[in-house]
């Protein structure tokens, strides 16, 4: 009977330390907000491969948010209409431009922000 213990405990711990059982990382929160005519922070620095969950809030109108080259397009309501979380993985080294995807006013065309993945 102690045998078979110390062989269940043997087979759980190589199953539990097996990389398909390991966790994902954590995902970086970056709290990002916008207002005629840009983002703060400006320039956000993330390291290749890093997850990271954009918390985006508007200080005024409707904006958009928009990674030139990805898939990350989205919606930022308008000053106390809540918040927009989107997730990216950062798998490509690179500069990104950040640019707002819903016309917001004369500067519309100036709102930008820039990802560096190193």
């Amino acid at each position: 009977m102690v045998l078979m213990r110390a062989l269940v405990s043997v087979v759980l711990m190589a199953a539990l330390s097996s990389p398909a059982l390991a966790q994902s990382p954590s995902p970086r929160v970056i709290r990002v907000s916008a207002e005629r005519f840009g983002y703060t922070p400006s320039e956000i620095t993330v390291d290749k491969g890093t997850v990271i969950e954009f918390h985006l809030t508007s200080d005024d109108t409707d904006h958009g948010f928009r990674i030139v080259g990805t898939e990350v397009d989205v919606k930022i309501p308008k000053r106390r209409r809540g918040e927009t979380v989107v997730k990216y993985t950062a798998d490509t080294a690179g500069r990104f431009i950040i640019e707002c995807s819903r016309p917001c006013g004369a500067g519309h065309t100036a709102m930008r922000a820039t990802l560096v993945v190193k």
